[in-house]
């Protein structure tokens, strides 16, 4: 933690219970092709800082990336990641601003988790919580014994950012699309109650949203119902979600997780939508006294036939730093990773948490 400066350290002793935590990390990411002219597909260096200010029931909380991209240069400079003030007392908690929103229990696969788009410069090819983009909400949440209720109003929301530049663009017409005007009565909101019992945890949420990707040339207002389920049974959790859209019907998932010990952990699921179905597998292993991680993470077009595949490697050097390479293949002819299947590379990351 970071020493207050003089006047900041006067006003705690004086109030008594100002607490101040600065951290963050900072990490430099590249890519390199590995077909064709082997060019690069990624050059990134981040500095991200965290400040939390707390007194008493109160707290504000600021993250910031400052980020130098060669790859794609209209990505440096300063970015406002999440901003926020709270208010927690008792079972209430209260937030308002900038923020990042996670519902369900699916593992980077969407069915409820529809509030926090995701911003698709560099597709999938990077850590998956970078991938989501806070919106600027009021959220309320209280528990009250086994039950805890979420609600949340979105009064401008936020859409999927879809490259049409770069390694990674898309066709320009999927990234074009007129956005909603910015007035209360286009605004999101919905809410979500969980019940948590000693053997079963299960949720029911319904969201009065917007489709984040554009449908010929626009972004249709569209209702979601759903709710999930998890159970751990034994050295297995067994998690399910589903979810009925006003714009595409019903979506379900149903997965996995298998702690087998020895710190192996097994991870399988599998989404479906209409004709649609997309499946996830993945598998990890700690070594050297968890100094080591090897794993793997495959999305499976089950309907085209497409893979993406991560396969990682990361070393603690000491608790500070993290040394990480890895390989992404892609295999697809057609559907959304076919868009992608000249893109496999090769990627190291070295990354310092303070």
């Amino acid at each position: 933690m970071l020493a207050l400066p003089m006047a900041a350290q006067a006003f705690a002793q004086s109030e008594g219970d100002l607490k101040v935590k600065v951290k963050g990390f900072v990490d430099s990411y590249h890519a390199v092709r590995t077909e064709g002219d082997r060019d690069w597909m990624a050059s990134r260096t981040r500095a991200r800082g965290e400040l939390t200010l707390g007194m008493e029931a109160a707290s504000v909380y600021v993250s910031m990336n400052a980020l130098y991209n060669a790859v794609l240069p209209e990505r440096t400079g300063l970015e406002l990641r999440e901003a926020f003030i709270s208010y927690q007392k008792g079972g209430l908690d209260v937030r308002a601003g900038r923020q990042i929103v996670v519902w369900g229990v699916a593992d980077a696969l969407r069915v409820t988790d529809l509030v926090s788009p995701f911003d698709y410069t560099e597709f999938l090819a990077q850590d998956y919580d970078d991938i989501r983009i806070p919106v600027g909400a009021l959220r309320v949440k209280y528990g009250w014994n086994l039950v805890n209720f979420d609600v949340i109003c979105v009064p401008v929301p936020e859409f999927f950012v879809l490259p049409t530049e770069g390694p990674w663009a898309v066709p320009a017409v999927l990234g074009v699309g007129e956005r909603p005007a910015k007035k209360l009565a286009n605004m999101e909101f919905g809410g979500r109650m969980t019940v948590n019992l000693s053997a079963l945890d299960f949720s029911v949420c319904a969201l009065r949203t917007w489709e984040k990707m554009p449908v010929e040339g626009r972004y249709p207002r569209q209702t979601m119902v759903g709710g999930d389920v998890s159970l751990p049974a034994g050295a297995f959790v067994l998690r399910g979600e589903a979810a009925w859209y006003s714009l595409g019907g019903v979506k379900g998932l149903a997965g996995v997780d298998w702690y087998a010990g020895r710190d192996w952990n097994v991870s399988v699921q599998y989404s479906h939508q209409g004709s649609d179905g997309m499946a996830t597998a993945r598998v990890s292993k700690e070594l050297l006294r968890s100094m080591l991680k090897l794993s793997t993470f495959a999305y499976v077009d089950v309907t085209n036939g497409g893979v993406f595949n991560r396969l990682s490697a990361a070393y603690a050097v000491s608790d500070q730093v993290e040394v990480t390479a890895g390989y992404d293949y892609f295999y697809a002819d057609r559907g959304l990773f076919a868009l992608y299947k000249r893109n496999s590379e090769v990627w190291g990351k070295v990354k310092y948490s303070f």
